[in-house]
């Protein structure tokens, strides 16, 4: 194993492991992005005059989706072109409900929802912490947001032993969602009722007290640093404490909670900033961007993920700030006008949908097409799908090959057996919505969607070195495919 494959996977095992809730990944990737050189803007300002060629930028909408790009020193307004990474920063978990106080048979109980598909199972019997914004009430009256993390075992959901239920080894550990997934957060003696409880829900502490138990309370308080009585909101989400490690006899493997996504958010972040300080960054003229959304596990339907303007309108500004038009004559009436580079710019541009792949099981191989059979170490897998669950098409998918090839990178194929389902991802929806050429992208893992995840480190070395490369190669790469554009 070389040094630089141990080097980067000590770095995402650190990302990984700070970062439990989307917030938090957000703002890790902003550490990230800064000690890299580059200077956060927002989206309610302008950007007239604010992108300058050679620039390095980033955004964030919600907390929860950052957008970071970068102008090349060589950047041509009038024939731009866009080489895009994107991702998704959010994975299965548990979130807080809105109304979280529960109390059965001398327990307190904490309620919670389901968020996207997880294999809830595996949830059971963990030491559980939780993490996530907290939305406060600043000394002048002004709404703020905080990033808490208890990383402690405060929470834990029991399984029911095998003596009251022989059927478990027989029909399967079977559980009610909503009945049987409360997490137990101490005794009811611990949360004594608050004077002033019966008090009407408000911005003071009765609400928070009203809707969530006391001692939950006063502990998100004492981490955040403010009074009780300053918090409007929770939006935290339940979380197993045990850190990300390396793993294997051989610790080429990656053991961790949120392999899915975040590995393959981390690996664009990390060839962004990689790119950005290369030499052969100034010989490029496409703008470089890693776009990593939220909710891509529930739909990707909200102002912040995929299925939204989120993109489309952060192409368009930065066209603009960056003074891009392009003049086009409309032979059928012609006539002229101005439009903004977007439309032209668009077809000269690539999206690498980068979202994880399923590696062949030891246990369960035949659960894989035989000849689509990826395997962990082994490089990137190009995800193809005949009924469009995946965006990749025969030239997308020659695009990685030849990347790959140039830098020594190996690539896999799945397609998955017509007799299974197929998970999609971002890739179709960006690309019907942008009209963009895009490959489905993703390194290989084992327990998809469970608590506990298992990936490679060879393939963060893999997926870097390959999506670096994209970055600094775009425009020549595009030349070579020009006659089989979308």
């Amino acid at each position: 194993m070389s040094s630089t494959s141990s080097t980067l996977a000590s770095e995402f095992i650190e990302f990984v492991s700070n970062s439990p809730s989307p917030f938090h990944a957000v703002a890790n990737a902003k550490r990230l992005l800064t000690s890299s050189g580059f200077v956060e803007i927002r989206e309610r300002d302008s950007w007239s005059g604010k992108l300058v060629a050679g620039g390095k930028y980033f955004f964030t909408r919600n907390h929860s989706s950052i957008l970071a790009f970068t102008l090349p020193p060589t950047f041509t307004a009038s024939r731009p072109s866009f080489a895009i990474y994107g991702a998704h920063t959010d994975s299965p978990c548990f979130k807080l409900k809105p109304i979280s106080k529960k109390e059965k048979v001398g327990y307190l109980q904490v309620g919670v929802q389901t968020y996207g598909g997880g294999l809830w199972n595996t949830w059971f019997d963990r030491d559980l912490g939780i993490a996530g914004r907290v939305v406060v009430e600043g000394k002048e009256g002004d709404i703020e947001h905080k990033l808490v993390d208890i990383r402690k075992p405060i929470l834990r959901i029991p399984t029911l032993a095998i003596h009251l239920d022989r059927t478990v080894d027989s029909e399967g550990f079977k559980f009610n969602k909503e009945l049987q997934l409360l997490p137990v957060l101490g005794a009811a003696a611990q949360s004594p009722a608050p004077a002033g409880a019966e008090v009407k829900q408000g911005a003071d502490a009765a609400s928070a007290y009203n809707r969530h138990h006391k001692v939950l309370v006063d502990l998100v308080a004492s981490e955040c640093g403010v009074a009780a009585n300053q918090i409007l909101d929770l939006d935290l989400c339940l979380y197993d404490i045990q850190p990300a490690t390396r793993g294997g006899l051989d610790g080429k493997y990656v053991f961790s909670a949120r392999l899915d996504n975040l590995c393959m958010s981390w690996c664009g972040l990390k060839a962004l900033s990689l790119d950005s300080a290369a030499d052969k960054a100034s010989s490029s003229s496409a703008i470089r961007i890693v776009s990593l959304f939220d909710n891509e596990e529930v739909g990707s339907m909200s102002a912040y993920g995929a299925d939204s303007h989120f993109l489309e309108s952060s192409l368009r500004r930065i066209l603009a700030g960056a003074g891009a038009t392009a003049q086009v004559s409309l032979l059928a009436t012609r006539t002229w006008c101005m439009l903004t580079a977007f439309e032209e710019s668009i077809h000269r541009s690539f999206l690498i949908s980068a979202d994880m792949a399923h590696a062949v099981h030891p246990n369960y191989a035949d659960k894989h097409e035989e000849l689509h059979r990826p395997q962990i170490n082994k490089g990137p897998v190009i995800k193809t799908n005949a009924n469009q669950r995946y965006a990749t098409t025969g030239v997308t998918a020659a695009v990685i090959r030849k990347l790959g090839k140039k830098v020594g990178v190996p690539v896999q194929e799945f397609v998955v057996r017509n007799d299974s389902p197929c998970g999609s991802t971002i890739g179709p929806l960006l690309s019907a919505k942008l009209g963009l050429r895009t490959v489905d992208l993703g390194n290989p893992q084992l327990s998809m969607h469970s608590i506990r995840e298992m990936g490679g480190v060879e393939d963060l070395s893999h997926t870097v070195a390959l999506v670096t490369e994209y970055f600094g190669s775009w425009e020549d790469i595009d030349q070579e495919v020009a006659g089989a554009a979308l």
